[in-house]
């Protein structure tokens, strides 16, 4: 819904000078001092004397009761105040004294009757005016796509989704006003922005954080390393807390507060990581995502590859056309040109708070400008769909929506909590931050975290390495990680899939494994752990190739081995003097001659695929060893599985 009257007080102006070229005795009053009070108001209200103007209007109605113009001016005039209940009392006394006198009151009422939740009353006014024949073809196209939304609000708010919100506490929320929460993927740091007066002077936006305890949040801290007398605000914090995305803003010197951070627009978007445990200087990631306009609220997702954020465009009347766009990451961590996500999602309206969840398929946006809505701005949800578009926009329902505007939502990786501001009654004051839990038929999809360790296999000290991670059946990179000064790194994962693991680090021995999500029960309170012991390069080393994978009894090489081979090739081609041997092996069942020919023929597979690859043939020999070299006891069909691999081994270097 757009901005319902934004221009109420050009409405005002004109149908008040349309009143003064009008002969004598043409205002539905003949008392004098009502209309001398009612042109008073006018000259007032032009000179932006409000206060006055609506003494003036109401003194006007004193003296005539039913006199309509000084009950539309004083309308118009609540209207742009936000007084939108006392609107509804003087659009209505218009309406009595004479609903032909001006029919765009029903249009007007309705609107102010959607903005203060009285939806059954707005149907009726607007059913009136639809009915009206001589009046604009334009507004009544309007009156019809409003009706639209009384209608599924006045559903919505007799059908309530369940909605518990439980404040933050006094460790997040002050007297102050906290908004524009993230979270990371343990849900133990919660990095959101507070608004407050620093002593005394004008409003400041910046950046705090709070530690869960116990499950208490904690005193929250500034996150000095990245504020400064500019405005920071809504960030974006990567699912293993050592990367940040959030918006810088001018202060009111038309500066950003560091002499080093410079801008391109009014809001740029900065990144900052995490280096030893502090923050890194802020950098802006400049073009093509900022620009000469405006752009905020930034949300990047868990795999690392795609940034949400909002683009409006400067004018003098302010930030207009707020819409969201989405830029894709490169190989060589280059921001593609910004698209304006489609109209499933952007309306003509104003688009603000999006939020990408981590299983980068469920996207939470504000939006004013959607048909079915509580009244202004709604918190709405949109699911990619297997085209990569986005599908329509869902509105999150009453009481999670209501007629005032909504805005600022978080849903943990779990899916089941759910953050929001709100300047609900029983707060610390301002806006505060609550937690509820989210209804199940807007949830997005079930994710797993999955948390790792990376160390040298010698001396056990921990690497700082890449981590890629791919679906195992469609051999798609799905995410990267990277592993922080203690080795350690942190993903985000949808459940129910196969995955492909990979690390390489110079110097050391590519590592690779698959492990599986699928039929395992989801708790976010017990990672799925792996740990990981990269082997220095070194003649006599060597790795299982655990992601080459042939059909029983076969020795053709299955699609699913194509990104473990590529690993291989692209380890041989960064390290050019390395040889090795490919051997493969087999389980004791069957015939060893046949066993022998079999883990032969699989070698071989493996030596033709890099070869083809452009990988000299004098670094490269092969061998089967059938069942000879078991890596255990061939008893139980886990052991025979072990046993049948793929391995190479480094003969020279």
């Amino acid at each position: 819904m757009k901005k319902l009257f934004l221009c109420f007080f050009l409405i005002l102006t004109c149908y008040m000078s349309a009143q003064q070229y009008m002969p004598p005795g043409t205002y539905t009053s003949t008392n004098k001092k009502a209309i001398k009070h009612l042109e008073e108001g006018k000259k007032l209200y032009e000179t932006h004397k409000d206060v006055d103007a609506e003494k003036n209007f109401l003194k006007a109605i004193d003296e005539d009761k039913t006199f309509i113009e000084p009950h539309i001016a004083i309308a118009y005039l609540y209207m742009e105040q936000g007084k939108k209940k006392e609107a509804v009392s003087h659009f209505q006394q218009v309406i009595n004294i004479n609903p032909r006198f001006f029919p765009k009151c029903f249009y007007d009422i309705a609107l102010a009757q959607l903005l203060s939740g009285l939806y059954d009353d707005a149907k009726k006014n607007l059913q009136q005016f639809i009915s009206i024949e001589r009046v604009s073809p334009v507004l009544k196209e309007q009156a019809q796509a409003y009706l639209k939304s009384a209608e599924f609000a006045s559903v919505a708010i007799k059908n309530p989704k369940p909605f518990k919100p439980v404040n933050l506490g006094a460790g997040v929320n002050t007297a102050d006003y906290e908004y524009f929460p993230s979270i990371t993927a343990d849900g133990l740091t919660l990095v959101f922005t507070r608004n407050y007066r620093a002593k005394g002077g004008a409003a400041q936006e910046d950046l705090f954080v709070s530690k869960k305890n116990n499950g208490v949040w904690q005193p929250s801290i500034p996150l000095t390393e990245i504020n400064s007398n500019g405005n920071e605000g809504a960030p974006s914090i990567s699912a293993d807390g050592n990367y940040m995305f959030f918006a810088s803003c001018m202060n009111m010197y038309g500066d950003y507060g560091d002499p080093s951070r410079k801008g391109f627009g009014s809001c740029d978007i900065f990144f900052t990581q995490k280096s030893n445990g502090k923050w890194t200087n802020p950098i802006n990631v400049g073009p093509p995502i900022n620009t000469a306009n405006w752009e905020t609220q930034p949300s990047f997702s868990s795999d690392g590859k795609t940034l949400y954020f909002i683009r409006g465009i400067v004018s003098r009347e302010g930030v207009k056309n707020q819409d969201i766009y989405v830029s894709q990451v490169d190989e060589s961590g280059r921001f593609s040109t910004p698209v304006k996500l489609g109209p499933n999602v952007n309306t003509p309206g104003r688009e603000e708070s999006v939020y990408i969840h981590s299983d980068n398929q469920t996207l939470y946006f504000s939006s004013d400008g959607h048909p079915e809505t509580m009244g202004g701005l709604d918190i709405y949800m949109s699911k990619k769909q297997a085209d990569g578009s986005w599908g329509p926009a869902i509105n999150l329902g009453y009481p999670i929506n209501t007629y005032n505007d909504e805005n600022s939502l978080l849903v943990d990786p779990s899916g089941r909590l759910a953050y929001f501001a709100s300047d609900r009654e029983g707060g610390y004051g301002g806006l505060d931050l609550y937690q509820f839990e989210m209804p199940t038929d807007v949830r997005p999809s079930s994710i797993m975290y999955v948390k790792g360790t990376i160390i040298d296999a010698n001396t056990k000290k921990p690497l700082q390495s890449n981590v890629d991670i791919f679906d195992l059946d469609t051999q798609q990179p799905i995410t990267r990680a990277f592993s922080d000064a203690n080795g350690n790194f942190l993903v985000v994962l949808p459940a129910q899939k196969n995955y492909l693991m990979n690390v390489n680090q110079e110097g050391y021995l590519f590592y690779s494994d698959n492990f599986s999500l699928k039929n395992i029960a989801i708790d976010y309170d017990k990672p799925f752990l792996v740990n990981i012991a990269l082997q220095p390069i070194d003649t006599g080393i060597s790795i299982e190739l655990k992601n080459v994978f042939f059909d029983v009894d076969k020795f053709d090489l299955k699609p699913e081995s194509k990104t473990e081979l590529d690993k291989l090739v692209n380890f041989l081609t960064k390290n050019k003097t390395i040889k090795i041997e490919i051997s493969g092996h087999t389980d004791s069942d069957g015939n060893k001659k046949a066993n022998q020919l079999l883990s032969q023929n699989r070698a071989k597979a493996v030596y033709d695929y890099v070869i083809k690859a452009s990988i000299v043939a004098n670094r490269l020999s092969y061998k089967g060893y059938g069942d000879s070299k078991p890596k255990v006891p061939n008893t139980t069909a886990e052991n025979k599985a072990m046993n049948r691999r793929t391995e190479i081994k480094i003969i020279g270097k």
